[in-house]
């Protein structure tokens, strides 16, 4: 038998004797995804192929913290993001936020799980970072892609008309909460022609704003941050607030506060109407 012949019955003989792709492994394949991160749940649901996605955050379940819709959020399993829960779905990879423990981050990477970890994001530039670096972990970038210009273009066509003078305005959550200078809704809300008020008073995220100053000097606009049906306005529905002269109130949902990708273009959305509400 000629050389070249002997080289090539070798070669299939060590090709039969390598052990075989492991199922999900095999060459172009995308990973199998748990999210104990609940701002990429969103994200995740639009990027990444449904089957891909083995759990999310039972936050996204829950219509007091979902930043995504709850008919997508209960598309898909959730879980409580304990290592035992995560270890027992065995994903290729897990996404978490940058407070993950350094034991469970261990933990998960001893098992040979990749761990990939998100921080919350300050402003328009750094959410499309996101979204574009987990539809890559995805294995879907072009996804990310469009997504992203997706918000850009929700961005751009809530900007307010050009010369249009920005709306004075406090964005007021249940006891008074602020949002700080450095929030993403904060750089949203400027996008689209709201000055934050309580950044102009040096408030900080988290920041308690009483009532008795809002009335004190009032804004254009409050917008009153609840989750719908969750019985938190009472202060927001004070009815001194009812008494100022020149200051409508208008609800925004509090579910738009956190989250970057999608949530943006739902939260841009509705700050545009809320500015063409009260004819700004």
């Amino acid at each position: 038998m000629k050389a070249g012949a002997l080289l090539a019955l070798a070669g299939l003989a060590l090709a039969g004797c390598a052990p075989a792709a492991r199922h999900g492994e095999a060459a172009g394949a995308r990973p199998s995804i748990v999210s104990i991160n609940p701002c990429a749940d969103a994200i995740l649901a639009e990027v990444a192929d449904p089957a891909q996605i083995l759990a999310i955050s039972h936050y996204s379940h829950d219509p007091r913290a979902s930043s995504m819709p709850l008919d997508v959020a209960r598309r898909f399993r959730s879980t409580g993001g304990t290592v035992e829960e995560v270890l027992a779905l065995k994903p290729k990879v897990v996404v978490a936020g940058t407070f993950l423990p350094p034991a469970a981050r261990a933990a998960f990477e001893r098992l040979g799980m990749r761990v990939e970890t998100f921080g919350i994001e300050h402003d328009l530039g750094e959410s499309l970072a996101q979204v574009r670096q987990l539809a890559a972990v995805a294995g879907y970038p072009a996804r990310g892609e469009a997504l992203a210009r997706r918000m850009e273009r929700a961005v751009a066509e809530a900007a307010p008309p050009p010369g249009a003078s920005p709306v004075s305005a406090i964005l007021w959550q249940s006891s008074g909460i602020v949002p700080g200078p450095d929030a993403l809704i904060s750089d949203l809300m400027h996008r689209t022609g709201f000055a934050s008020q309580s950044a102009a008073r040096g408030l900080r995220q988290a920041d308690v704003l009483p009532l008795e100053q809002v009335l004190a000097d009032p804004p254009a606009v409050i917008l009153a941050a609840a989750t719908p049906g969750a019985g938190e306005t009472r202060m927001l529905d004070h009815p001194a607030l009812a008494a100022l002269h020149g200051t409508r109130r208008a609800r925004f949902d509090a579910g738009l506060l956190y989250c970057g990708g999608p949530t943006v273009i739902r939260a841009v959305r509705r700050l545009a109407d809320i500015r063409r509400e009260i004819g700004a």
